[in-house]
């Protein structure tokens, strides 16, 4: 069964990153990316216990080419023993969130920052710098009618702990419910976990994200 934020995920993402459009398979999607070490991803459309052990070996043992990316979303513990060698996967787990917008209208910007917001696209992105001009914060969103994935949320190691995420997440949620989306999808890193679910995202599903090398002397961190 195919998951509709999934789906909302698949379309925003392809936008934002100005990816091909999904291909949509029996099991999920398929995306051309097109860089070297990011080819292809395939994308499993269930989540969590509807995900089948028998889908996954399909699609992962069809794979031959490095650099082709496999997304799953279940626990890594779960999904990396159906994989076989030549797969890497990613150690720091992902989740999928998702939030209704509030439209809220948007926040001041912080003290001593600038704020730059330009949309080419179909893609809205924020720039926050600091007095000097230097690079503060950053993020971008990609509305596509209903929903709107968020993506490449970043603040500067220096800039932490400010509130600039927060004024990111915000000025990119009151610029999607201006384009129409009243809902928000995106995929967090165990990281910005916290700061989304401050913001009342909530988690849909982990993420297993897995590459695949060609190395027959790979193994993934769970043994599979």
């Amino acid at each position: 069964m195919q998951d509709g934020t999934v789906r909302a995920w698949v379309d925003g993402w392809v936008v934002s990153r100005g990816a091909a459009p999904p291909v949509v398979e029996p099991w999920g999607y398929t995306v051309d990316v097109g860089l070297a070490q990011h080819v292809t991803r395939h994308v499993l459309g269930a989540t969590e216990e509807r995900v089948e052990e028998a889908a996954v070996r399909k699609v992962a043992d069809a794979v031959t080419g490095a650099g082709v990316w496999l997304k799953v979303f279940a626990e890594p513990a779960r999904v990396a023993p159906w994989l076989g060698s030549g797969w890497w996967v990613d150690p720091e787990p992902g989740c999928l969130m998702s939030t209704p917008f509030a439209g809220d209208p948007a926040p001041p910007v912080p003290d001593g920052y600038r704020l730059r917001t330009w949309s080419r696209g179909g893609v809205v992105r924020v720039l926050v710098t600091a007095p000097e001009g230097s690079w503060a914060a950053r993020g971008q969103i990609a509305p596509t009618g209903a929903t709107a994935v968020a993506d490449q949320i970043e603040t500067a190691p220096a800039h932490r702990r400010r509130g600039l995420g927060r004024f990111v997440m915000r000025t990119l949620a009151q610029a999607a419910v201006a384009r129409g989306a009243g809902t928000g999808v995106l995929v967090g890193t165990p990281e910005g976990r916290s700061l989304y679910e401050s913001l009342g995202w909530r988690v849909e599903a982990r993420l297993t994200s897995a590459r695949f090398t060609g190395d027959a002397g790979t193994r993934s961190p769970a043994g599979g």
